[in-house]
């Protein structure tokens, strides 16, 4: 009967464990991607507010469609300012639009970029924008350059939701041997970390790929891990010569 009793406890608490965990999996948590919390120096920042008229530019295939890119009046409703933001009067009231117009329905893509890669400093556990979909069923993906310059791409969002809406997307943590998958730190190098960001790119879905189509971006932000940046030797020698 005690034998029974234990058995049943430990299944009892099992069960509770994988719960929780299981719980924990969907949103994006930053700080449980990469190292342990106990290393990190959590902190959100603002990668680019799109203030900058020109700063961003768009392409598309010239056989598949044309595109435009400017700068237009607004906001979303449910944007809030960073705390060390406020009070210091930054602009912030500009979004970016760009418009699709398609020759013919297809496989099509297109993408918006920065006319050079934003840096991110620190290690960046995720990246989040404000963006206004027109509620389609195409594809956003983040584009983004590594610590050896390798590129590439995750999956963000599908844009099938009206309105405004803030999209997430975790930065995968690098592999123990310091070479493989999105690196950000060289255990070489502890004054150079981070990644840059390339752009967005929209993966159209073929049977919506037609006439004129929409898409606004505002508010691009990060979290990032500041513990390394906040910790360098103050007598170390840069190797940039």
């Amino acid at each position: 009967m005690k034998r029974f009793i234990l058995i049943s406890l430990l299944l009892t608490g099992a069960a509770l464990l994988f719960a929780q965990q299981g719980a924990e999996v969907g949103t994006p948590n930053a700080e449980r991607i990469g190292i342990d919390s106990a290393q990190q120096l959590l902190k959100e920042v603002s990668v680019d507010k799109f203030e900058h008229d020109g700063y961003w530019r768009s392409s598309i295939s010239p056989d598949d469609g044309h595109i435009t890119t400017r700068l237009f009046s607004g906001s979303p409703a449910g944007k809030a300012a960073l705390p060390e933001e406020e009070g210091m009067n930054i602009p912030d009231r500009y979004v970016l639009g760009t418009k699709v117009e398609f020759i013919h329905r297809g496989h099509t893509s297109f993408t918006v970029y920065p006319i050079r890669p934003i840096p991110i400093e620190g290690i960046t556990k995720t990246v989040s924008v404000w963006v206004v979909g027109r509620n389609y069923n195409h594809e956003l993906k983040l584009l983004l350059q590594d610590f050896f310059g390798r590129y590439y791409e995750l999956y963000v969002g599908k844009l099938n939701f009206q309105g405004w809406k803030r999209l997430t997307v975790a930065i995968p943590p690098q592999a123990e041997d310091g070479f493989n998958g999105i690196v950000q730190r060289n255990y070489h190098y502890n004054n150079q970390l981070g990644l840059q960001i390339i752009g967005f790119r929209v993966d159209c879905d073929p049977m919506e790929a037609y006439g004129t189509y929409y898409i606004y971006f505002d508010d691009l932000r990060a979290v990032t891990d500041l513990f390394a940046e906040d910790n360098r030797d103050a007598d170390d020698i840069s190797d940039a010569w």
